[in-house]
């Protein structure tokens, strides 16, 4: 019965992350963004349950691949559409021919994200060197640095998340780049740690500091960068080494 419980947790991941395609696509990104949150607590939870009870299987590693496509691929690129969308909005567009292209030229720049994502964890199941650190950009990392800013925007009054999400071009350079960062081999460390040393976790401490520092100055708005600010403490550890 045991052996069950990590790929149920998973379920619930998938689950969580249909829910957020749902949302995203009625434009409600806030409750959208909530169930790709909910859907990383579950991606996390079934993990270590797998760990705690020894129940791993090549079908729940399968099963996990497949709901991370959902919930940190598809629900983000549906959100990001749904922004596109809307700043798109205040665009003039005459003619039918020309909004029908446009709205072509939307989904097919959103659908860039999870085709990315896919293939980062196609790349990443076969890769067995990635088990203490990742070469490119970890899916759920991706899917955060969409929520964040969408969250973000939300509960603060920010000019500039609002212009950030509200500005064509830069969502489009947002999707282009988190997606181009997947399928990188840019190494970047795993939150899994062995130990408490600071010698060999110094990123980890960095981004941690960083983090920290940024929510106490800025509250909630730091939200949106905690994906850059992992990067930047990923490229401080692969240069201390």
């Amino acid at each position: 019965m045991k052996k069950h419980i990590p790929n149920f947790i998973t379920s619930l991941n998938l689950v969580s992350g249909f829910m957020a395609v749902v949302y995203a696509a009625t434009d409600d990104l806030i409750n959208a963004s909530w169930f790709i949150a909910a859907a990383m607590i579950f991606d996390f939870l079934d993990g270590f349950s797998a760990r705690l009870l020894k129940a791993y299987s090549d079908i729940g590693r399968e099963l996990d691949s497949l709901a991370d496509v959902v919930s940190f691929g598809v629900a983000p690129a549906v959100i990001i559409y749904q922004l596109l969308a809307d700043a798109f909005i205040p665009v003039p567009m005459s003619g039918a021919f020309i909004s029908e292209k446009r709205d072509l030229g939307l989904l097919l720049i959103s659908s860039f994200m999870p085709v990315c994502g896919a293939l980062r964890l196609a790349i990443f199941n076969l890769d067995k060197s990635q088990s203490t650190s990742f070469k490119g950009l970890p899916i759920p990392a991706n899917a955060i640095a969409v929520i964040s800013l969408v969250i973000s925007s939300h509960f603060t009054d920010s000019e500039f998340l609002d212009y950030l999400i509200g500005s064509p071009a830069m969502l489009i350079l947002l999707t282009i780049i988190l997606s181009l960062l997947m399928v990188s081999r840019l190494s970047l460390f795993s939150l899994k740690i062995s130990d408490l040393k600071f010698k060999g976790n110094e990123g980890r401490y960095l981004m941690v500091f960083l983090i920290a520092t940024a929510f106490i100055f800025w509250g909630i708005k730091a939200a949106a960068l905690i994906i850059p600010f992992y990067i930047i403490s990923s490229l401080v550890s692969n240069y201390l080494k």
